[in-house]
């Protein structure tokens, strides 16, 4: 069973107003009343390294627009998968909402619910990775999680053998374990962009599923 993905209608890639480089597989799941889209884009399923680009559109018939400029991000250090496993350090593929944020800085201004947690590398790194700087922000990515409930509850609604804990979060010089992760100040300002009434999302995966056409 694969972990639930937010299902939806949006126009195919290449209509007017459509988001570049999204197929009609992703778009139909990005929700109508979504307003706000990261997409996080690699070469190939073995890639580590992304573009991130930020979409925005005043309401559900209007065209998405680019917001701000394009980021160079970092993924899981073997690349995407359609069924992630735990320990298999790729990203899954997919469409999931942001409904939190959180991490061991205070508040930067976002409009999201957001988890003040100065101990939040001990709740996060339980491998003992020397990162603790990179969960000084994290948006949590609803993949096989409660959407939400404040980033480090550890529910797994489909059990750990999917793996959870999958965030956007600071880069730390390094491939992730399967978050996507950015430079600090384009998170703070990712977050200060992010609003709840806009009903945020993330279309995430190697450029060739993001453009399907067909499942």
């Amino acid at each position: 069973m694969r972990p639930s993905r937010v299902e939806g209608a949006n126009g195919a890639a290449g209509a007017p107003g459509a988001i570049p480089g999204i197929g009609p597989v992703m778009s139909a799941k990005i929700p109508r009343d979504a307003l706000q889209v990261i997409v996080a884009t690699g070469a190939d399923r073995d890639a580590n390294t992304n573009n991130v680009t930020l979409w925005q559109r005043a309401d559900p018939d209007a065209p998405w627009e680019p917001f701000g400029a394009p980021l160079t991000g970092r993924n899981g250090a073997n690349g995407w998968t359609f069924t992630h496993r735990e320990g298999d350090l790729r990203s899954p593929i997919g469409v999931f909402s942001l409904t939190a944020a959180g991490g061991r800085l205070p508040d930067p201004g976002t409009g999201m619910p957001y988890e003040y947690r100065p101990a939040f590398y001990r709740t996060a790194a339980p491998q003992g990775q020397p990162m603790a700087d990179a969960f000084n922000y994290v948006v949590a990515i609803d993949y096989n999680r409660l959407p939400g409930l404040p980033p480090s509850d550890p529910t797994r609604p489909l059990g750990d053998q999917v793996g959870g804990d999958i965030w956007l979060h600071v880069d730390h010089r390094s491939p992730t374990r399967g978050c996507v992760a950015v430079e600090q100040d384009a998170l703070t300002s990712i977050l200060r962009w992010l609003k709840p009434t806009a009903h945020p999302m993330i279309v995430m995966g190697d450029v060739g599923d993001l453009a399907a056409d067909t499942t």
